[in-house]
């Protein structure tokens, strides 16, 4: 997959214009505006709302949408007409898979919450190997080093946050798990903080020195920049708003590039011709219909288990159902991947 990607210069203008250059800018931003705040001491006058603004922007902004092409993504990944059989399949392993992660949270919403973690963590990995292999990373062509660069890329978001913040990240996970009537026993000690973040930080510099030795372009220094930038990102921004940038503006807009590659006779097109918000534009339409029925089912979820409408409350039922979606979001991205990979889709 990797080069079969590194060969389309098309994909690759893409990825920068859309999924890498916002992202880059408002990592930079962000930062910048936590470590004023903090050497200000004006980050705990802010208003509460604060915090929940990116994550509640996601509800149309990349985030939820990003997800809500995954009708239209495996047969145009494959190289085949959509049909709606491919709608079909999709719909089921939405059904199936989401409806059964959906009564685990009822049933053990700490393992659910664990689930969410671990999966997130494998998909924005993913999504980050994604983007380096169209942007022509011949530094990742052994299984070692990719299996490094999706571990690092997914636990700089998931693991570095509970290792600068463990107090806010405990209240985030516990949040969701506090919908269900339970509560999260997570105490993490500074010595196991410690400990994380030296193999955490191990494992990042042998990944990106296994990188450097196969490296033979300017990819790997692509790949070493963001690694240590968001290193910095998630160890001085808090939590809740770092997520919600990132899910936003790096993971989703990486997603949407992708979508906009594989969409040969519509995006891309537009991309070429008019440029990244022509593509950016035909992609929203056609996310339009489904991320306004997930928005409907998330207001009616809301409604039926009689939530309160305070920001903690909403953000975590907005992200038990985000992990809802997320698992067969999940299988049909690695899906993609193997019709990538393969030139097809079997069924």
């Amino acid at each position: 997959m990797a080069d079969r990607q590194a060969s389309d210069p098309e994909l690759a203008a893409i990825m920068r214009a859309v999924g890498c250059r916002p992202a880059w800018a408002a990592v930079a931003l962000v930062a910048l505006l936590a470590v004023v705040a903090a050497a200000l001491d004006v980050a705990a006058t802010l208003p509460p709302w604060v915090r929940y603004l990116p994550l509640a922007a996601s509800l149309l902004l990349f985030g939820l949408p990003h997800g809500a092409v995954d009708h239209l993504a495996p047969p145009r990944a494959a190289g085949r007409p959509t049909a709606p059989r491919w709608m079909a399949l999709v719909g089921v392993a939405y059904l199936l898979l989401g409806g059964g992660y959906a009564v685990l949270w009822t049933v053990a919403p700490v393992v659910s919450a664990a689930l969410f973690v671990a999966l997130t963590w494998f998909h924005w990995g993913q999504g980050d190997l994604y983007a380096l292999d169209a942007l022509g990373a011949d530094h990742l062509d052994g299984r070692g080093v990719r299996a490094g660069t999706l571990l690092v890329r997914g636990g700089l978001p998931m693991l570095v946050p509970l290792l600068a913040h463990p107090e806010r990240y405990r209240q985030v996970v516990d949040a969701w798990v506090s919908l269900f009537g339970r509560h999260l026993a997570l105490s993490v000690t500074v010595d196991a903080r410690l400990g994380l973040g030296v193999a955490f930080a191990a494992v990042t510099a042998a990944t990106l020195l296994a990188g450097y030795r196969r490296a033979d372009g300017p990819a790997w220094r692509h790949d070493a920049v963001e690694t240590l930038s968001l290193w910095v990102y998630f160890l001085v921004v808090p939590p809740l708003v770092a997520i919600g940038v990132y899910f936003c503006l790096w993971h989703s807009l990486r997603h949407i590039a992708r979508l906009i590659g594989i969409d040969r006779d519509g995006a891309r097109v537009a991309f070429v011709e008019r440029g990244a918000v022509a593509a950016l534009l035909r992609t929203g339409r056609e996310a339009a219909p489904l991320t306004g029925l997930s928005v409907v089912l998330l207001v009616g979820a809301g409604v039926v288990v009689g939530i309160e409408t305070v920001p903690g409350r909403l953000a975590a039922l907005y992200l038990v159902f985000i992990a809802v979606l997320t698992l067969p979001h999940v299988a049909v991205v690695t899906w993609m991947d193997r019709a990538e990979r393969d030139g097809t889709v079997k069924g």
